[in-house]
């Protein structure tokens, strides 16, 4: 699979749900680098600081019957994980604009 130097070393996609969609995102990455597989200029473009300083990633994560808020750019997708709220910063086209 070609993998842009941006991306982790991956070898497939895993599927997670991102606000009820399911969508297909490239293995061993963080969650933020995901977003911006699925939306490249939108996320390139944001307010973001990729290290965990600024929290304009934090995202929530179903866990069992409770929310979880992660930073994105320092969480690594897992395959089935569910996404139930994005930070204001994040703007996935046809998934939250």
């Amino acid at each position: 699979m070609s993998n842009p130097d941006i991306f982790a070393p991956y070898e497939r996609l895993v599927e997670i749900k991102i606000l009820d969609k399911k969508c297909d995102v490239p293995e061993n990455n963080t969650l933020l680098r995901c977003f911006q597989f699925l939306a490249m200029d939108s996320v390139s473009q944001a307010d973001l600081c990729w290290n965990g300083d600024c929290l304009n990633c934090q995202v929530w994560i179903k866990n069992g019957e409770k929310e979880k808020g992660v930073i994105s750019c320092r969480t690594t997708v897992v395959e089935g994980m569910e996404i139930v709220r994005l930070s204001a910063e994040i703007e996935l086209a046809g998934i939250n604009t």
